[in-house]
């Protein structure tokens, strides 16, 4: 981020790059978590066309699952918040 840049997230991210999958009505897209947080994280995708707004972010690594809905998104990346 560029010192310019107003941070409104309630807690801050932490950077990271780890393998993930978005798992939703027994299909999985394969992602990219570039950031994360104990509120929500940012992913990277290919495409966000067939990526529900709500959906299970499983990190296979870490044993790390949790519900997510999009808050926004763009071409190839998601930004989500864990409910």
């Amino acid at each position: 981020m560029s010192e310019n840049t107003i941070e409104k997230r309630a807690v801050p991210r932490q950077r990271v790059l780890k393998g993930a999958t978005i798992a939703f009505g027994g299909a999985g897209i394969p992602c990219t978590v570039r950031n994360l947080s104990s509120k929500g994280a940012g992913l990277d995708v290919s495409t966000t066309i067939t990526v529900p707004s709500s959906f299970t972010l499983m990190i296979q690594t870490n044993q790390f699952i949790r519900r997510c809905r999009s808050i926004w998104r763009n071409d190839t990346r998601i930004g989500v918040v864990f409910v």
